[in-house]
């Protein structure tokens, strides 16, 4: 299955300008695998706010927020698009994690990585990716099911899900 995703980071302020999969912005590029398999995308700036309730400020809550913002079918894969906020007072050098698929009868239908590559303390970023040839009302839940990757400056670290709010402003269930 080929799964696209775009990265869109965002300032407090101002926005990052558009940027071409392969350059860098700081955060670097994210990354969506499926057994293995993986394609880049483009990053992008755009402001966006998170939190665990609707309207609530980011910052209103210590932790990793990461939400699961929207799930949009487009040309026959689902687009979600999830908005993670680093509250952890330390930043992150690279964050990703294992996450499984249900579909709609509660039965596991895939196995995926996402990587949102690093988080600054303090950050808000938005990254999106493609489910090719999969219906977002065919999607049950996402369970973050481990920590693929968590480095701080100090080396590897299990921050990314001590501190992991996961929540949905979604029909899709996203928890531990």
């Amino acid at each position: 299955m080929v799964i696209r995703q775009f990265v869109r980071t965002t300032a407090a302020v101002a926005p990052a300008a558009l940027l071409v999969a392969g350059l860098a912005l700081g955060a670097g590029s994210a990354l969506a695998q499926e057994s293995g398999a993986a394609t880049q995308g483009a990053e992008t700036g755009e402001a966006q706010t998170g939190g665990t309730e609707a309207g609530a400020p980011p910052a209103a809550q210590s932790g990793l927020g990461l939400e699961l913002n929207n799930a949009v079918d487009d040309a026959g894969l689902c687009r979600l698009s999830y908005v993670a906020v680093n509250d952890t007072g330390q930043p992150l050098a690279k964050v990703s994690y294992d996450v499984v698929v249900f579909d709609q009868n509660g039965q596991v239908s895939q196995f995926l990585v996402l990587q949102f590559g690093q988080l600054p303390a303090g950050k808000t970023k938005v990254v999106q990716f493609d489910l090719a040839d999969q219906p977002c009302a065919g999607i049950s839940r996402i369970l973050v099911n481990d920590i693929a990757e968590c480095e701080t400056s100090q080396g590897s670290a299990g921050i990314c899900m001590e501190a992991l709010r996961p929540t949905s402003r979604t029909a899709i269930t996203f928890d531990t």
